[in-house]
């Protein structure tokens, strides 16, 4: 008799245009996961989440953090917690154990591997705290570097330019703005397809722009070239995504999660397969832990090169 497959959904605020469905074999194991975006409705996500608890076998939320990781504390978004608690049986993660430690395994990689040199490489982080290890590595092979949180997040034209100050920002605006509208900082819902360019003048001074997709689209400078000679460090691209990035003239995009169908997944949909394959509550799970299960995967980032494809033709 086969085993019975595991089911993973992301369930997401992001808009239902990019949903996707698949099926993939982790660790020895076959996965059936799915994405379901409502469309930046807190309803309509709350009532998924009911009717899929005890269901399946883990859920990822999309579109929405629950926990900011930050200068070894967490803090939780009161609208996640509250979309969360719908889940009553069934495990439910953002990604945020996975970011503190397949991200920072990335930049790392990308270094050892001369693919990134960070040590010279201007690096923009669209917004360290939401990518705090990636952030921390990025500062820690001290390459210049800009990070976009007050610009990206809070519509501020202050660029942060020290790793330090983040790690102040972090411990003074974090206890208020995890009790904020979560649709106030990030895009849900249409709003994810929508581009509105800003603070372009750190865009063209980047060598690297590093950080969560969504924020990265979304203040995109125009322009054919616009990208030209750069490398986005991400996750969660479409192949529309990656069009998109080859006509503004990118060279490299690397996405530290695993591509199907050409479409890389989210933080949240990989930690939810390895918190399924555990059959372990997330809490119970160590940095530790998610160090082993990506070693068992044999991750590593994945290049693409678009140089050769004629971009900006």
């Amino acid at each position: 008799m086969w085993p019975a497959m595991k089911t993973v959904v992301s369930v997401s605020l992001g808009s239902s245009r990019r949903d996707f469905s698949f099926t993939a074999s982790f660790l020895g194991e076959e996965f059936s996961i799915s994405r379901v975006g409502t469309d930046g409705s807190l309803e309509a996500f709350a009532a998924r989440l009911r009717e899929l608890d005890g269901r399946v076998d883990a859920i990822g939320l999309g579109g929405i953090d629950r926990w900011l990781v930050a200068g070894g504390r967490r803090y939780e978004f009161r609208d996640a917690r509250r979309l969360a608690a719908n889940s009553r049986v069934t495990p439910v993660v953002d990604g945020s154990g996975l970011k503190n430690t397949l991200e920072r395994q990335a930049v790392c990689r990308l270094a050892e591997d001369n693919v990134v040199d960070f040590r010279s490489a201007k690096t923009l982080v669209v917004c360290a705290v939401d990518r705090f290890g990636m952030a921390e590595e990025v500062a820690a092979l001290g390459g210049p570097a800009i990070y976009g949180d007050l610009m990206f997040s809070l519509g501020l034209p202050f660029p942060v330019r020290n790793f330090a100050t983040v790690r102040v920002l972090a411990r003074l605006l974090l206890p208020v703005i995890v009790r904020l509208p979560f649709k106030w900082l990030y895009p849900t819902g249409e709003k994810q397809e929508r581009m509105t360019p800003r603070f372009g003048w750190v865009f063209r001074w980047a060598d690297v722009v590093a950080g969560d997709f969504h924020l990265i689209r979304r203040f995109l400078p125009e322009g054919e070239q616009a990208l030209a000679g750069k490398t986005i460090l991400t996750n969660t691209t479409t192949p529309d995504d990656r069009e998109l990035l080859r006509r503004r003239g990118l060279k490299r995009l690397v996405t530290t999660t695993q591509s199907f169908g050409g479409r890389s997944t989210g933080t949240n949909v990989l930690e939810a397969v390895l918190v399924a394959t555990t059959g372990r509550r997330p809490e119970d799970l160590t940095p530790e832990d998610y160090e082993r299960l990506l070693e068992q995967l044999g991750w590593s980032p994945e290049i693409t090169e678009f140089e050769s494809d004629g971009n900006g033709d």
